[in-house]
């Protein structure tokens, strides 16, 4: 069910210098700077020091005045608090960095990691399912997870309750990665205190939110990318027709990457999703050999990243652009692709046009390439 993987829309980047990476992390923790336009200002101007030096100016072609970027006194301590808490940076071109992850046009220029980092170099293969999950949905999960794990395959799922619990227990003795919607050091929920804890002696926990940072609903798709974005396939155990799982089951496949899962009932609220997936073309699991049989052998722990795109430089711009691109957006998400397509301009100028939208706050981004207009965004949980 896998459809064609998208390439990288930023250059790979050379290694980074503590400055450097000071400077990144300011860059992407300064206010209104999301991901797309961390990087549209870094290859527009070519470091993230250089990026912070025009941040103001940028801010003000969009209409705010006396706007200041993250301090380096703010990253610094946000710095601190990770070692405090144990926990490493990760930043993008760095060897340990994904390749499957990098090739995302919206990978994570900063990851934060607590565990065993060398996990990172192993396959891996994502399990999502139902926080509600059921008897057989959880045994399920968990013969699936140990197996696939007995196979040589890290587990990664979202350490949320129900079918993600159950992955992680069970594979944590062979390598489990928890994927986080909120910093490294916070527990969530509450209940899976004692497998986080187990997880970031044993496996791996990373994400790409501030350390102390309490999980919010808008957090949590984002999340999903990055699971998804991690691993060579997603099973999903048990998902209802409106759950999160199903947004990393779409996160996957506009990665390129297999979605398989598991069938229910079909009066089991729960099995809705699994069944609408497998009716559009999603692998059928019976168990872990299935699986197996279309992932194929691992060959090498590290697959080649995607080529990057070209990315193209800024033209003159267009007075009536923004209003043209905000006419088009509302609260239902819209792929940039489409924007641009209906828009008939160079991808430049209008890509220059949404970096000031977003850094005006008109204009948010959702994972997958989604646009969608910032003061009617909703976000899914």
């Amino acid at each position: 069910m896998a459809q064609n993987p998208t390439s990288s829309a930023h250059p790979p980047l050379p290694p980074t210098t503590e400055e450097d990476t000071l400077s990144r992390l300011r860059l992407l923790r300064s206010r209104r700077v999301g991901i797309a336009t961390y990087w549209r200002l870094l290859a527009e101007h070519g470091s993230a020091r250089a990026a912070l030096d025009v941040l103001p100016d940028v801010a003000r072609t969009a209409g705010i005045e006396d706007y200041a970027a993250c301090t380096p006194q703010a990253a610094r301590a946000e710095m601190a608090a990770a070692e405090a808490a144990g926990a490493r940076l990760l930043v993008h071109g760095d060897p340990l960095y994904p390749a499957d992850l990098a090739a995302l046009s919206d990978a994570p220029p900063l990851l934060w990691l607590r565990g065993r980092a060398a996990l990172l170099r192993r396959p891996m293969l994502a399990m999502v399912g139902a926080r509600n999950a059921s008897s057989l949905g959880r045994r399920m999960a968990r013969r699936l997870a140990a197996d696939l794990s007995e196979a040589g395959w890290v587990v990664v799922s979202g350490l949320a309750r129900g079918i993600d619990a159950q992955a992680h227990e069970a594979a944590l003795g062979g390598g489990t990665i928890a994927v986080t919607a909120g910093g490294v050091d916070v527990t969530y929920p509450p209940e899976n205190s004692d497998l986080t804890t187990r997880i970031g002696r044993e496996g791996l926990i990373l994400s790409e939110q501030p350390l102390g940072l309490a999980p919010q609903g808008r957090h949590f798709p984002a999340r999903n990318r990055i699971v998804a974005g991690l691993s060579r396939a997603v099973v999903v155990v048990e998902a209802a027709t409106r759950s999160g799982s199903l947004i990393t089951a779409r996160a996957a496949l506009e990665a390129g990457r297999e979605v398989l899962a598991v069938p229910g009932h079909p009066f089991d609220a729960r099995a809705g999703g699994c069944n609408l997936l497998i009716r559009d073309g999603a692998t059928l699991v019976r168990g872990a050999q299935d699986v197996l049989d279309l992932v194929g052998p691992i060959l090498s722990p590290e697959p080649p990243a995607a080529p990057p795109r070209r990315v193209e430089m800024s033209t003159a711009p267009n007075d009536d652009l923004p209003a043209r691109i905000l006419e088009r957006l509302c609260a239902a998400p819209l792929a940039e692709d489409q924007l641009l397509r209906d828009l008939g301009l160079p991808a430049a100028q209008v890509l220059q046009a949404l970096v000031e939208l977003e850094l005006s706050g008109q204009v948010g981004r959702q994972p997958g390439g989604l646009l969608v207009r910032h003061d009617l965004e909703r976000t899914e949980g």
